[in-house]
């Protein structure tokens, strides 16, 4: 049964025209002129790529720095004793420790959005997979969340840094801001997160790499772009 969709949504999806695929400039303007949700919507990129997520070698992961942050409060938890403890905290670590950390997690604490951790602690962290890893917050040195400079992870992650990576079905999906935001802060942040994307091109992938990219925010229609134009530049 197809999913009954809102009058706003119907009125926003009025708005694009069909078979266009559009600037990421002419998409985020659109996007602004779309009818208001009741909440700040959270605006997102999202790309299917032309890579197979069953090979090893063709895995797409990363991490990128939005220009203009995210507009979203990010709660980190940070496995780490003594001075490494110490720094996190005072980066702005909502939860710091090690061995009651390790417990907090085993015992199905979940209120964090990025775990980091020392590489010293990260024999004992490893062992929480099956409570990290199905959200995706697993540390990973690639992402610099494994590291014992736990204070300048921290302020990353506070100040905007984005982590991406391939899901089963060849899609990427990266949050860029809010609808409140800029049209310059939102094609600021969605050009870092598609240029880092194809930056990120495995060397053994063939053919065309970016199959579609989208806009979209969260309660409204997405907005085809033109993902050819991202692979000339």
């Amino acid at each position: 049964m197809a999913q009954k969709r809102s009058k706003r949504y119907r009125k926003a999806a009025e708005m694009i025209e069909e078979g266009k695929n559009y600037s990421l400039s002419d998409a985020v303007g659109l996007l602004k002129q779309f009818p208001p949700a009741k909440y700040d919507e959270t605006v997102t990129v999202s790309i299917r790529l032309g890579v197979d997520p069953k090979q090893s070698d063709q895995m797409v992961r990363g991490t990128c720095p939005l220009p203009h942050g995210s507009g979203k409060e990010v709660k980190v938890l940070v496995f780490a004793q003594g001075e490494a403890a110490t720094a996190a905290k005072n980066a702005g670590a909502e939860h710091v420790g090690y061995e009651d950390m390790l417990k907090k997690v085993q015992d199905g604490f979940q209120d964090f959005d990025v775990a980091v951790a020392t590489p010293e602690a990260m024999a004992e962290v490893r062992k929480l997979g099956r409570f990290l890893g199905p959200r995706g917050l697993m540390p990973n040195p690639k992402t610099g969340t494994v590291t014992d400079d736990t204070a300048a992870a921290v302020s990353a992650v506070k100040a905007g840094r984005i982590d991406f990576k391939l899901d089963r079905n060849g899609n990427i999906s990266a949050p860029i801001g809010k609808v409140s935001f800029s049209p310059e802060q939102l094609l600021d942040n969605g050009q870092a997160v598609i240029e880092t994307v194809v930056r990120a091109r495995p060397a053994s992938a063939k053919g065309r790499y970016l199959d579609s990219v989208t806009l979209s925010a969260t309660v409204s229609p997405g907005l085809p772009l033109d993902a050819a134009a991202f692979e000339k530049k």
